[in-house]
């Protein structure tokens, strides 16, 4: 049997098993959970978590004021003094909005590579999360698992497409590349490695303006990738901001692009008639000084009847 027919196979069973059977075996014998002071947590340099909706996060607080933090926050030691969160930025912020001095935490002693996976598992298992973010997060992770960047994630991908579709052979080292990545989405329950290639690596070359506001969760997937037709970039924005601002529906943003192409080929049309009709006399006059007219009686007759027109249109402008 070769690579190719051999199934990808594995041993993770849910979520929770992405963090490895080591990370697990401490959790179950975690310290209780303490009470620190706030102002000694720092957040880490970077979050797979970028954007917070600001009405959610002012009722969150609003429910710790009154009923305070229900869950610990997770946090590791930093050298010297305080504390850099793990897990739950949400809870946090919500806790300094609502002016809460002292918060429980969890504290765990993590190395850096397991601090960013327990990071982005948990960034992953949010009811909110975007696709832009579960697509960054889930290749973060994959390029953690494999070391290796993003790019090379996406590269592997491709080559063990691009190897089935030949009917080829993997190399030893996509193959056992290939066997860790399905491992990974199936523990996350919701891609193969080819639906993930398929359906949300090309999210990440949407335009700018789009990625922004489908990261936000300001519209929905299919009306971002719908707006992505719209090449001018100020036309473009302007969409965005209706298509925001109204909550139109994908049947009329498609209607709205459709208003658009037509202007702009008419707009087009208008512009590219004059240039050519230009060139046309600019051709003309360069081929009627070459040609030899003037040796033919009826020829010359009609040049001159066409000159006087032309003399004449001039003076009516």
């Amino acid at each position: 049997m070769s690579k190719k027919e051999q199934p990808y196979t594995s041993q993770l069973k849910g979520v929770a098993a992405l963090l490895g059977e080591s990370f697990n075996q401490t959790q179950s014998t975690a310290n209780s959970p303490t009470t620190v002071a706030i102002n000694l947590i720092k957040l880490p340099a970077s979050q797979p978590r970028r954007y917070f909706d600001t009405q959610k996060l002012e009722e969150l607080s609003r429910s710790i004021k009154e009923l305070g933090i229900l869950e610990p926050l997770l946090v590791r030691p930093l050298p010297g003094e305080g504390y850099e969160l793990v897990a739950k930025e949400r809870r946090l912020r919500a806790a300094q909005l609502a002016l809460i001095t002292e918060v429980p935490v969890v504290i765990r002693e993590m190395d850096d590579v397991t601090t960013s996976k327990v990071q982005l598992v948990e960034n992953l298992q949010r009811e909110d999360l975007n696709p832009v973010e579960e697509t960054e997060g889930i290749l973060e992770l994959l390029s953690i698992e494999l070391s290796v960047t993003r790019n090379e994630v996406i590269s592997v991908l491709n080559s063990a497409a691009n190897a089935k579709k030949r009917n080829l052979d993997l190399t030893e080292n996509v193959f056992r590349q290939m066997e860790t990545i399905e491992s990974i989405l199936l523990a996350i329950g919701k891609f193969s490695a080819e639906s993930f290639r398929v359906s949300r690596i090309p999210l990440l070359n949407l335009p700018a303006d789009v990625l922004e506001v489908l990261r936000s969760g300001q519209i929905e997937y299919t009306k971002a990738r719908a707006i992505t037709r719209i090449q001018d970039e100020k036309t473009r924005i302007q969409l965005l901001e209706d298509v925001i601002a109204y909550n139109l529906s994908l049947s009329e943003i498609k209607r709205k692009i459709q208003e658009i192409e037509s202007a702009a080929q008419s707009e087009s049309s208008e512009q590219t008639e004059p240039a050519s009709i230009k060139e046309r006399v600019d051709d003309t006059f360069q081929r009627f000084k070459k040609a030899k007219v003037w040796d033919d009686p009826k020829k010359k007759s009609k040049v001159e009847k066409l000159l006087a027109q032309l003399e004449a249109l001039m003076k009516t402008e």
